[in-house]
């Protein structure tokens, strides 16, 4: 299944190829897409890349060429991001015992980042992990915050937010088109995404590339 950001971006390259015979620049891509820099169309064209939808020719400049495409995909609202937040769901103050479902959107990259993709179903939370707020979960994929206690396959509980302060785990979507699991920082006009892992290293943006879309409430874990 195919993000809506990766399906936009085979579409496009498909018309164009059918167009013109010539596959669209970077430049022409990112534009087309509205992402607000190159690097969010090489993630994009990677991804395709590895689910074999496109794949370069080679000893021939901007030569894509398409392989397949989907024969489906799950349509989102066109304003979404990858990560689209859930309905807003009050989280009540609840006995123990309490259990809550919440919705389960996909997996999240705990490693480099890679495409969130959107889910269709829910996960039972009991409710003394959760406080006040609006909550989603994610399915962790990777291993760059086992230094934190979270593995791949555990299922991180986020808390909705637009804002995070420095030493948080959050939820950040780059470029608009992938999500990350990571430590916050802020360096100057720089955003710092630290993993917790020593084999892997910071990653850097400028502050526009990043937005915030929760932080990390709980985890759990099944064996």
């Amino acid at each position: 299944m195919l993000t809506r950001k990766q399906h936009e971006l085979l579409c496009y390259i498909h018309d164009r190829l059918e167009e013109t015979g010539v596959s669209p620049s970077f430049e022409e891509m990112k534009d087309a897409l509205d992402l607000k820099s190159k690097s969010g169309v090489h993630r994009l064209i990677r991804a395709l890349e590895e689910r074999n939808f496109i794949r370069r020719l080679p000893n021939r400049a901007r030569a894509l060429e398409v392989v397949r495409m989907p024969e489906r995909v799950i349509p989102l609202k066109p304003s979404a991001a990858s990560v689209t937040l859930p309905p807003r769901i009050e989280i009540p103050m609840a006995a123990n015992d309490s259990v809550i479902e919440l919705p389960l959107h996909g997996r999240i990259a705990a490693g480099m980042p890679i495409e969130a993709m959107e889910g269709q179903s829910s996960l039972a939370v009991p409710a003394a992990l959760l406080g006040p707020g609006e909550h989603y979960a994610l399915e962790v994929s990777g291993d760059s915050m086992i230094e934190a206690g979270i593995l791949d396959g555990d299922y991180a509980l986020i808390r909705r937010s637009e804002t995070a302060r420095d030493g948080e785990i959050v939820v950040a979507l780059i470029d608009e088109a992938e999500a990350t699991l990571k430590y916050f920082r802020r360096e100057g006009q720089m955003i710092r995404l630290d993993p917790a892992n020593h084999a892997y290293s910071p990653q850097r943006y400028q502050s526009g590339q990043v937005q915030v879309q929760g932080k990390l409430a709980g985890l759990l874990r099944r064996y």
